[in-house]
């Protein structure tokens, strides 16, 4: 079988980290570099924990470059959002290892560059952070899309937000980022809250993941033990949210989501819903407006949670 290259670019986070570790037990998918950007927490932080990450996989041979330490127009608004989530390392709860290796003595954008450069076959990109990266690389080099075979991202949503009522914290975070990319004419699959609020974990599915006994399954299981409270506490949820690993669960096994393609546009300015994602899956600017408008995204509103959850806890119970 032929493997899918793909790079993840993030910003780790707990949900960041389930995502890299659900990516290098797949067997359909090849890792070829993890590039971080300022989100959840700083740079610093987030790039520190990719290194991490990868180092408690005893994975020392993927490059990690960092790249944009804050949004391409606006202030960051890294806070106590995350923290509240994430903890102040941006990766609370499991004891963590000292650094493995070494980062990329380059920019995010420039590992990007070469990884889609030297690769014979089309890549997709994971984007599981705010978009400031691949915005900075669609302006750079404009070139490299046709090297894209589709970008599948967490963020946004049809119905709601979770930074503000409208917006997604992931689009909120750079909305002129956001914009670049959904203009970009690149594939895109977009896991935003209406799938990402349904692919949650249970405390008693989380005992069956610590009960593999296995370093990675109990490192992932003391990770959802810490994001789980905001889950619990905050949002009332029934379980933990495994936001960021749904963009990589979509790639393995499309069979379990349920996508409708549309236009989605973003909203740059509103008082209220600065960094919604609108998105018109009724096609309404088309029947009722008249009006042409470009499909730019496969937009994911559900998924079979328990194939999604079975396959999750046998992914980290196999690193």
């Amino acid at each position: 079988m032929e493997k899918t290259p793909v790079i993840i670019d993030c910003d780790p986070g707990h949900d960041d980290a389930m995502a890299i570790l659900w990516t290098l037990a797949s067997p359909e998918l090849e890792l070829k570099a993890v590039t971080t950007v300022a989100g959840n927490t700083s740079l610093e932080k987030v790039t520190d924990n990719a290194v991490k990450v990868l180092t408690k996989a005893k994975v020392y041979d993927i490059p990690v470059a960092k790249g944009a330490p804050e949004p391409l127009v606006r202030n960051l608004i890294v806070e106590n959002g995350g923290t509240i989530f994430h903890g102040e390392s941006g990766l609370g709860g499991p004891e963590l290892p000292e650094n493995g290796f070494d980062l990329q003595p380059m920019h995010a954008v420039d590992l990007m560059t070469r990884i889609l450069e030297e690769s014979d076959r089309p890549v997709t990109i994971i984007a599981i952070g705010p978009l400031t990266n691949l915005a900075l690389l669609f302006r750079l080099r404009p070139d490299l899309k046709e090297k894209i075979a589709v970008i599948s991202m967490m963020g946004g949503g049809a119905a709601r937000g979770n930074w503000t009522p409208a917006a997604e914290y992931n689009i909120y975070a750079d909305v002129e980022a956001a914009y670049v990319v959904f203009h970009s004419g690149v594939k895109i699959i977009m896991s935003g809250l209406d799938v990402t609020q349904k692919a949650y974990i249970t405390k008693a599915e989380n005992e069956i993941l610590r009960a593999k006994n296995r370093e990675i399954a109990v490192f992932v299981a003391e990770l959802i033990d810490f994001f789980g409270v905001g889950h619990y506490e905050i949002e009332k949820f029934p379980g933990c949210t495994l936001h960021d690993p749904t963009a990589v669960a979509v790639l393995t096994h499309p069979e379990w989501f349920h996508m409708v393609e549309c236009n989605v546009e973003i909203e740059m300015d509103g008082q209220f819903t600065k960094g919604m994602t609108v998105v018109d899956d009724k096609n309404y600017q088309e029947n009722i407006l008249g009006e042409n408008v470009k499909k730019n995204a496969k937009v994911v509103f559900d998924v079979d949670r328990e194939k999604y959850v079975e396959d999750f806890i046998e992914a980290m119970g196999r690193l």
